[in-house]
């Protein structure tokens, strides 16, 4: 799976323990097997016996994220890089690993950031920026949209309502899918588009000359630095307007990306335009636009026990060991209390051990913890929200889908809002939801919160009651007037576009 993702960059040669391949077809049989532990020695072996082996640190590294160990995942995604200094592809695995790490160094982030756009535009050959497609502020236009998640993916609850309410007689809208795989929202999603590009394995190239042959104006990457992304066609320059939105926390650093779409809660000004390569396009109210699953189940009322249960369904590779210690707090003032964990990595053993331990260090009886691995079936997994009181935001990097699933299953969600955009998606989020006072400024403020909260069994009853009709009267479901707002934007920088061209 390694080399398909990478390829086997340096050539393996024999050594003590075996080959290269056979390091890695053993280790990777451990991670399959759950043996995350063993699986990390195996490829620590291989590191030694060859230690120009990328695969071996890329192995490595998915190991320790899934361990939950997130400043070595980091670590090692780097040691990768400084052997193949040429791979976009492990560059951007190791900027979307960073944001893992607590504190959060916005200034050092940003370089990071600008060098990938610096080294993409050393190595993409200049495609140079002639376009066919006419000057014309006031036409219909052609959107695209590049991601390998058109999917059951948290990126598709945002992005197939926009698709469904893109005003047809002004936009033609194209989707350009990165990834092999499909399920039923793909298919959705696929008739939803004018037009549907397969580019999974497709090279920048070809991927950038199917995107001039359709004539696009405005290109939206959905994906930042996350895996599957296709940053390579963009550093191209394959549109006359380039945008970011939506699947990535950050400016994605590179210098043809012209536009962010983001809101001011998210991205503050002044401030924020300091840590982007990109302009900064704001939207009204929330940045993100929510589709919740058509089959969720209700929303059942809860008793009002004494005892409460608070929860966290992200991925555990957001907690902090300062999300832990204000967890314990929480716990501590409200003694008739548990916390629920989800993660799919808690499917693992090792990494339920290396989480327990970090829960007692922060001062958590894991008695009162109970954790559960990944849930295949969204209705089921839904379900899990109608045993639960209080979700508790994760920080420095919040939920985001996690939010809005437990705010439509009636669950009020408490977040901290931070100096960076990944820090403060739960504040867009729940402001958006008319629930500005679930949102602290400080962690004692958090605890506060959630402490009151606890105590106010009947507002939580009554969240739980009318969040869901809260939620469909809010900007955070308005699909119509979302679009138009994105429409606004994209027909702003198109008509830029075409007084640069009129001008020059």
């Amino acid at each position: 799976m390694l080399a398909k993702l990478f390829g086997h960059l340096f050539r393996p040669r024999e050594g003590a323990g075996g080959s290269c391949a056979e390091f890695l077809q053993r280790a990777e049989a451990m991670v399959k097997a759950g043996q995350l532990n063993a699986a990390l020695e195996v490829y620590r072996e291989c590191m030694l016996a060859y230690p120009q082996s990328v695969d071996a640190c890329l192995g490595a590294a998915g190991t320790l994220a899934d361990l939950w160990a997130m400043d070595e995942a980091a670590a090692m995604y780097e040691r990768a890089w400084q052997l193949a200094p040429a791979s976009g592809v492990i560059y951007s695995a190791l900027l979307f690993h960073r944001h893992y790490r607590s504190p959060v160094d916005a200034p050092h982030m940003f370089d990071a950031h600008r060098r990938f756009g610096e080294m993409m535009r050393g190595a993409v050959p200049p495609a140079g920026n002639r376009f066919t497609q006419s000057p014309d502020p006031e036409r219909r236009l052609r959107i695209g949209y590049v991601s390998p998640n058109f999917s059951r993916h948290s990126v598709g609850y945002f992005i197939e309502p926009v698709l469904r309410c893109h005003d047809r007689e002004r936009y033609e809208v194209f989707c350009y899918y990165s990834h092999p795989q499909a399920d039923d929202a793909t298919e959705r999603m696929r008739g939803l588009a004018d037009g549907w590009r397969d580019v999974a394995g497709a090279a920048d190239a070809a991927v950038e000359r199917a995107i001039r042959d359709d004539k696009i104006d405005i290109l939206f990457d959905l994906a930042g630095h996350t895996k599957g992304n296709r940053l390579g066609v963009f550093a191209r320059r394959a549109a006359p307007v380039q945008m970011t939105w939506l699947g990535y926390p950050d400016t994605t650093g590179l210098a043809g990306m012209d536009c962010r779409i983001t809101d001011g809660t998210a991205d503050p000004a002044p401030d924020a335009e300091e840590r982007h390569t990109e302009s900064l396009l704001r939207m009204a109210d929330c940045f993100l636009c929510y589709q919740p699953p058509p089959d969720a189940p209700a929303a059942v009322p809860r008793e009002a026990a004494t005892e409460v249960v608070f929860s966290s369904f992200n991925n555990i590779a957001k907690l902090s060991d300062e999300t832990l210690r204000m967890w314990g707090q929480i716990l501590a003032a409200v003694p008739a209390s548990r916390l629920a964990l989800k993660a799919s990595t808690l499917n693992y053993p090792d990494t339920v051990d290396r989480l327990l331990d970090s829960c007692e260090r922060a001062g958590i009886d894991t008695a009162r913890v109970e954790l559960r691995g990944w849930i295949a079936d969204r209705q089921q997994h839904l379900e899990l929200y109608n045993e639960i009181d209080i979700a508790l935001d994760t920080w420095p990097y919040n939920g985001t889908t996690t939010t809005c699933e437990a705010l439509w299953m009636g669950v009020p969600v408490v977040t901290l809002a931070g100096e960076v955009h990944m820090s403060r998606v739960g504040a867009t989020l729940l402001r958006s939801a008319r629930l500005e006072d679930l949102v602290a400024h400080s962690t004692a403020e958090y605890v506060d919160i959630a402490v009151a909260l606890a105590g106010d069994a009947t507002r939580r009853q009554s969240l739980r009651a009318g969040l869901r009709a809260q939620l469909q009267a809010s900007p955070l479901l308005d699909h119509a007037g979302f679009t138009r707002q994105l429409e606004a934007h994209c027909r702003r920088a198109w008509g830029a576009w075409c007084e640069r061209q009129r001008a020059g």
